[in-house]
């Protein structure tokens, strides 16, 4: 069967602070680990009142160091937002701490706003620069050339597996010709998916890190004890995709009774699209419902997102999905 995979965003909820979060994100890594997870990454999202993992080399360097075997990597660094040289000395001194256990999944979306990319110091012309930047990144983790003057130290020689990310075909034309892995976020933007990986197998290039197409397809899945609590946990991704169309993001909230009474019909039907790749059930049906996903676009592997306010049921959430598809 597909391998499992878990996406953090080491998310605030409403009432909790960061250091909850973070305790919340390891306490759920060393989870996913006992419970068989191939990984754990965790995202840059900055300036955003309910994600706490925008430093995300530190956030992995913490989950890193309270489990033992799963692997925790990026998903992912935006690229822009940074210089390949200082993404290549974080991520080498985290493989260097961690050897074969870390991953660095690369995005071209600054994933924030004009003003924070400005506090950043950064422009949105950064972006244009993402396939060199790409190409640099994984020199400087690399052997070294003869008479090269620019290392990474620690770095070098790590050769620390890149992966692609990406919701449009840009990324995954990109991660086709460099040979590299892909992974679609069609857990929040979904609408590309199939085509995106069909052009993706077509065009991949096979390169030192990779011999064949490898494709991780991003979704939301909760999964619960009975269906109505399910349907209730997931009303809190359907809060948060509102919000993100109204613009008034904030910290996760709980789940409430009813969403209809939260959403007008047209925000229902923007959410709903955005939520589009999302699936919740019990442990004896979820299965039969992401079997259609898994066929569909013949995933390799599933990176699962769980938005969900309470941490033990998010922690219970991914234990039950794990037996169901074990």
């Amino acid at each position: 069967m597909v391998q499992l995979s878990l996406l953090d965003l080491a998310y605030i909820g409403e009432g909790f602070t960061p250091a909850n979060a973070l305790a919340n994100a390891l306490d759920l890594a060393q989870n996913a680990e006992a419970a068989g997870y191939n990984r754990f990454w965790m995202a840059e999202h900055p300036n955003l009142a309910g994600i706490a993992s925008a430093a995300t080399s530190v956030c992995i360097c913490h989950v890193a160091g309270g489990t033992k075997r799963i692997r925790v990597g990026a998903g992912g660094i935006m690229l822009p937002n940074h210089s390949p040289m200082v993404i290549a000395e974080q991520f080498g001194t985290l493989a260097t701490l961690f050897p074969g256990r870390i991953d660095l999944g690369l995005g071209r979306a600054p994933g924030t706003d004009q003003r924070t990319l400005h506090a950043l110091r950064r422009s949105p012309e950064s972006a244009e620069y993402f396939p060199q930047d790409v190409v640099e990144l994984r020199a400087l983790l690399g052997a070294p050339e003869d008479n090269q003057v620019i290392h990474a130290i620690p770095g070098e020689n790590t050769n620390v597996p890149l992966w692609i990310l990406g919701s449009s075909l840009f990324g995954a034309q990109l991660a086709a010709a460099l040979g590299l892995p892909y992974a679609f976020a069609s857990h929040f933007a979904p609408q590309a998916l199939k085509q995106a990986v069909s052009i993706y197998r077509d065009r991949f290039k096979p390169s030192a890190q990779l011999d064949e197409p490898y494709v991780m397809v991003g979704c939301n899945v909760i999964v619960a004890d009975t269906e109505d609590e399910a349907r209730w946990l997931f009303t809190t991704p359907q809060q948060n995709a509102t919000r993100m169309v109204r613009g008034t993001r904030g910290q996760l909230p709980p789940p409430i009774d009813d969403i209809e009474s939260f959403w007008s019909p047209i925000e229902k039907a923007q959410a709903s699209s955005i939520l589009a790749c999302s699936f919740h059930g019990t442990k004896a049906t979820i299965r039969e419902k992401l079997v259609p996903l898994i066929e569909d676009t013949g995933a390799d592997e599933l990176m699962v997102a769980a938005a969900i306010w309470d941490h033990q049921a998010r922690v219970h959430s991914f234990e039950l999905l794990a037996r169901a598809m074990g």
